[in-house]
This record gives C-alpha cells, structure tokens and sequence, in this order.
C-alpha cells in the first residue's frame, strides 16, 4: 500500500509556503514580486483559467479554495487536487495549461508572468531546486492519485482524504482533528472517483465505527484519528 506523503501532496499543490517554510525557503525576491502582484476576486464556480489557455502566468491563493480538475472525453469530471491559501497554481513548461481551475469558495488570487518567475529562478538557484522539487511532487502525488483511485476500497479513499486534510491543518497550525471542508460531496466523489452516493454512505459508516462525528455537513470531527490512518493503509477494514 502507498504511503500516504504523497498522497498529501495532491492537495497541498507544489511550491506552496506555510508560514514555518516561508522562513526557511530562499525565495524573498519571489515573494517580494507576488507582493505587488495584481489580486483578483474570484467567486464559487467562476474560473482562474481553462484547459488550453496560454499559461502565461502563475498564481497564488490568499484566500478561498480551488479545485484543479481534467474533463474527460464522455464529460465526467475528475479532479486531480485543490489549492489552498499558499499554494501555487499555473506552473508547468507546455505552454498552455492542461486543467481547470475553479473557485469552490469566495476566493482572492494573486497572479504573476511566469516570464518574471523565469527570470527570477535563472538567478536564483535555489528557487530553480524549489520548482524542481515542486515538479517530483506533483509526479509523486499523481502517482499515488492512480494508487487511490484503482486499488483502494471507498473506505480507505474516504479514510486517506480526511487524513490528508487533518496533515494540512497540522502544518498550517490548526486543529488536527476537526476539519472544515471548502469542497461539496460532489467535488470530493470527482476526486476519488467514487459516487455521491458511495461518498455520504461511507461518512456514515466511519460515524457509526465512531471514527468520526459529523456535526455540520461542511465539518467533519476525527474522533480515532489513529484508528482512521490504519484503515487509510489498509490495515483495517470495515
């Protein structure tokens, strides 16, 4: 079973900064850049940008979430990961970008020419090894997205995704255990690759095993947190 590093990572989009990493990663020249960077408002549903516009710049979410997601020739969705406050979206070498981006919640972002950031990486090294480092992880989290998708039970995906969260709020500084979901059922069944239905039904299973509460349909209390990562791995079952 795959461990559950990069499955983490598909949510916590490459390059992105805690407020622990913005001070140990050399990159003030970028961040002195997105400081004066255009900010726009982006409301639910409404799109930073789509499959096959000209990737001519990178963004930073200050606020707000967006989900990051392919449509596939017989017109389902599957959603590839979603970006928080500091992660960075838009990055990539084809010239164009190969997946939507959409809003989930209100959401404020911050957009730079990628022609600054190449300009800043050539004489910045370690930046360079940032943007490489970003690339393995999305190689890695996309590696472990077809692990999540193909060999585990909908109860391990459902485990694996609160998890998942739980580690963000845990390097963000938040409650570990309670969890506050910017993204609707649907957004996470497109992610797993699971029904609506197979999604609520297996929240009610874990409420009733007493692995977690449900005390708002947008919040989701971990209860056994431990318990919970055991079947994430595959070492229980329900």
């Amino acid at each position: 079973m795959a461990s559950l590093s990069a499955f983490t990572n598909i949510y916590a989009t490459p390059l992105r900064q805690s407020a622990g990493e913005s001070a140990r990663l050399p990159n003030r020249s970028l961040n002195d850049c997105l400081s004066q960077a255009l900010i726009r408002r982006f409301d639910p549903k409404e799109f930073v940008f789509v499959e096959g516009d000209p990737a001519n710049n990178i963004y930073r979410i200050e606020s707000g979430a967006v989900s990051l997601f392919k449509v596939l020739p017989d017109g389902r969705r599957q959603i590839l990961g979603f970006a928080y406050p500091g992660d960075f979206i838009g990055l990539g070498v084809q010239g164009e970008h190969i997946m939507n981006a959409q809003a989930i919640k209100p959401a404020r972002i911050r957009s730079m020419p990628l022609a600054a950031l190449h300009k800043i990486a050539t004489s910045d090294p370690s930046l360079s090894f940032t943007l490489y480092q970003a690339v393995a992880e999305e190689l890695a989290a996309t590696r472990d997205l077809m692990m999540t998708t193909g060999h585990r039970s909908a109860c391990e995906r459902v485990a694996a995704f609160l998890i998942a969260l739980s580690r963000r709020n845990e390097r963000s500084g938040d409650d570990l255990g309670v969890i506050d979901l910017p993204m609707t059922r649907v957004d996470i069944a497109d992610f797993l690759g699971l029904t609506i239905e197979t999604v609520s039904r297996t929240l009610t299973k874990l409420k009733t095993r007493g692995l977690i509460d449900l005390p708002q349909s947008t919040r989701i209390v971990l209860a056994d947190r431990v318990e919970l990562q055991r079947l994430a791995e595959g070492e229980e079952y329900l």
